[in-house]
Order: structure tokens, then sequence, then C-alpha cells
């Protein structure tokens, strides 16, 4: 990379944290697009320094947009989106419609991210149950026993809360 670094946003999907970084060289004209420190997009000599570079990220090829727009003069402002949002709003809604554990299981960091609308994983070996409290999805990582329990908050404005219990210990949710 070189001295034409102008921003880096830390992504959060489903298959992971991706790193985007982007350089946009205003007097040569050039864009450079890094995803996960290896080069995917590059545009040389550019005569129109603001506009869109849009390009995929992750194994779910999700959508991203960087958007630069002047300011001032020669100054200029580097917005992404992700999925057609803002990355604030992006993470925002994900957030609402996913809880996402990450915790390292015999030195292998591992990411459990549960798709709330339909109380899935997406591990092959899950099943749910229902039970006293609430639900159960139970599956297995690296002969590890997982269970997420869904439950009432007790408090109507929060809803059903997750838990992740891995053999038995329960696992903060990330933020």
């Amino acid at each position: 990379m070189s001295g034409d670094l102008v921003a880096v946003w830390d992504v959060a999907l489903s298959d992971g944290v991706h790193r985007i970084e982007f350089e946009h060289g205003t007097t040569t004209g050039k864009r450079v697009i890094y995803i996960d420190g290896k080069e995917a997009i590059r545009r040389d000599w550019m005569f129109k320094l603001v506009g869109k570079e849009t390009f995929h990220v992750g194994g779910t090829n999700t959508k991203a947009t960087i958007n630069i727009d002047a300011v001032s003069g020669f100054t200029y402002e580097y917005t992404l989106e992700i999925n057609g949002q803002s990355l604030k709003n992006y993470m925002e809604n994900r957030s609402k419609v996913t809880s996402t554990w990450l915790l390292n299981l015999d030195g292998i960091d591992c990411r459990v991210v549960l798709g709330k609308k339909y109380l899935v994983t997406g591990c092959s070996n899950e099943y749910g149950e229902f039970v006293d409290d609430g639900t159960e999805t139970h599956f297995t990582l690296s002969d590890h026993d997982c269970c997420i329990k869904a439950m009432s908050s007790g408090k109507r404005r929060d809803g059903i809360i997750h838990m992740l219990l891995v053999d038995g210990m329960e696992i903060s949710e990330s933020e």
C-alpha cells in the first residue's frame, strides 16, 4: 500500500470481520480497494475524482460501495455502504436480526451467528426443541456441546434474549 490510504473500515459479516482499505490518489486519479489485505480493485488514471466504487466482500458476496464526495476544494469525504445502507445503519439493523458470539475452542477462534428470525445457526448438526422457559437450539463445534437458549426477558421492550452455552458454560454475546 502507498501513502494514498484515505479510509479503513472493519465490517462484521456472518462469515467474520473484514477489513476494507481504500487508497485514493487525488493527483493521479488512482483508486485501490483492499479487502483483508488483498488488492481487490485497482483503477489508475481516473479523470473523475468523485463517484462510487462497488464491489463484493466476504464469502457471502455482500455488496459494498465506497462513495467519494468532494467536500471543498481538494478535500474529499469517503463513506461505505453495505447492501445499500450506511455502515452504521447496516450494523444497527444486523444486531436486530442476529446474535453473534466470538469464542476460542481448542485454540481455534470461532464465530457463532444466530439468525433470530428462524433461530438457525447454519450448522449442519443442529436441532431445536421447546423447553419450559423457551427454546433450545443444540449443535456441536469441535466436539463441544453447544446450546443457544431463547427465552423471554420478562420485559416487553427487551423481548426475547439469547444465550450461548458451550459445555454448559455461558459465553458473552459480542457487540
